[in-house]
This record gives structure tokens, C-alpha cells and sequence, in this order.
């Protein structure tokens, strides 16, 4: 059994060498966003924690939702806006939401500030996830690893 890990600040865990597992043209589009992966610093297999930053204009994914695996924000700091189901929600620090899976209402956070935001991530790990993404020609396969297959809605690979 191996020894666990000593506590740490959060913003110490370093950033993955890639920023988005997500393929060309749609990688770009998350460009200002910095996610800490706590949860895989930690070795967690059940759920997934992310500390993410967003700079001014910057978005957290594609609009999206989940089939099988539930998600949970927790805003920390600045006033990023929730765009759930096409409406939009100012937030601010201490404010939370939480995603069911299977309801089919995308959701983002975008930051139409000035200044950084940042907030917790946390997500179950249920093998077979799909995500969905409504307004773009991508689809999520999460395999039993953990990664992610993206492909086109029509299921032809990037």
C-alpha cells in the first residue's frame, strides 16, 4: 500500500501539461481557462475535484450536459456567469449549483468580468458517461480509464 499524500494548498497541485483533452477546432475555445486537477493529485477514482480559474472572457467548456454523472460547482472568487438551460446567472463567491445527469440542460460558466474567477468542480467518475453538447458538433464517450473519446455528433472520430 503506498503512503498518502501530505496536505497541500490547493494552488501548489501543479496544472496538467495540457490545458483540454478537448480535439481541434473546439481546444481553443477554452483558452484562459487553468484547472487544477485536486482529485487526480490525490488519486481519487470515485469523483473528480477541479480548482478552475477563468480570466476575463474566458469559459469553463462547451455548453453541455451528462448523462449518467453528475457535477457540482462552488464559486471562490469573482463573478462568473452560469449560462444553464439559455439563461444566464450572475454569481459570486459562495454561491453553488449542481448539474443532475440525464436532465439534458447544458450548462457553462463564462467570465464576461474584468477580473479572475475561480471555483471548485466536483464530479462522480460513472463509467459510460456521455457528454453532450447541444450547440456543437462534439459528443463524449468517457472510457473505462477515465479519458474521454470525443467524436462527432454522427460518431466519426477527430
Amino acid at each position: 500500500m503506498s503512503q498518502p499524500l501530505a496536505p497541500l494548498s490547493a494552488p501548489e497541485v501543479p496544472l496538467p501539461t495540457r490545458c483540454t483533452s478537448y480535439p481541434p477546432p473546439f481546444d481553443r475555445l477554452v483558452a484562459g481557462r487553468y484547472k487544477r486537477k485536486l482529485g487526480d493529485h490525490f488519486s481519487l477514482k470515485n469523483f473528480g475535484v477541479n480548482l478552475t480559474t477563468l480570466e476575463p472572457g474566458a469559459v469553463s467548456a462547451l455548453a453541455h450536459h451528462h448523462t449518467l454523472q453528475d457535477e457540482f460547482i462552488y464559486v471562490l472568487e469573482g463573478h462568473p456567469t452560469l449560462i444553464l438551460g439559455g439563461q444566464e446567472h450572475r454569481l459570486e463567491p459562495g454561491d453553488c449549483c449542481g448539474f443532475p445527469a440525464g436532465r439534458g440542460i447544458a450548462a457553462q460558466l463564462v467570465n464576461h468580468s474584468e477580473h479572475p474567477a475561480s471555483f471548485l468542480e466536483i464530479g462522480d467518475r460513472t463509467a459510460g458517461d456521455e457528454a453532450v453538447y447541444p450547440h456543437d458538433d462534439l459528443k463524449a464517450i468517457q472510457s473505462s480509464d477515465g479519458g474521454w473519446r470525443f467524436t462527432h455528433k454522427d460518431g466519426r472520430p477527430y
